[in-house]
């Protein structure tokens, strides 16, 4: 019997271990499904106070400005066509540059030729 209760002393301390570090609450599967639960909620929340899933409307329109294609890209050309454009901001593209690919709807992008003259004028 010696032997037998050696082997039950440390299941039943273990078993004992694990309701301590429980503290009686939750089982890891009802903590997971509790913070996806959380989650969810807070997902809608943000959904329904941004207007999630309806991305903003752009604030920029380069349909105004395609008349200075052709045009030397200066300073005071980019900045004009930037707020005739609408757009917060605005980028000079030069041939053969790596630019970064997100988009950005309130963002004018002025595509430059090896001269520094406009290609294009596009927003995004």
């Amino acid at each position: 019997m010696r032997i037998r209760s050696s082997f039950m002393l440390p299941l039943v301390l273990l078993g004992m271990a694990a309701c301590a570090a429980n503290n009686g609450t939750l089982s890891e599967e009802e903590e997971q499904e509790q913070a996806m639960l959380a989650a969810r909620r807070a997902l809608e929340s943000a959904s329904e106070t941004t207007g999630a899933g309806t991305p903003p409307p752009p604030s920029c329109d380069a349909t105004a400005v395609q008349g200075l294609v052709g045009d030397m890209a200066d300073d005071a050309v980019v900045e004009q066509a930037r707020v005739d454009a609408g757009a917060d901001t605005a980028r000079i593209l030069k041939p053969g540059q790596a630019v970064t690919l997100e988009f950005n709807g309130a963002r004018l992008n002025v595509e430059v030729d090896g001269e520094n003259r406009i290609v294009s004028l596009r927003c995004g």
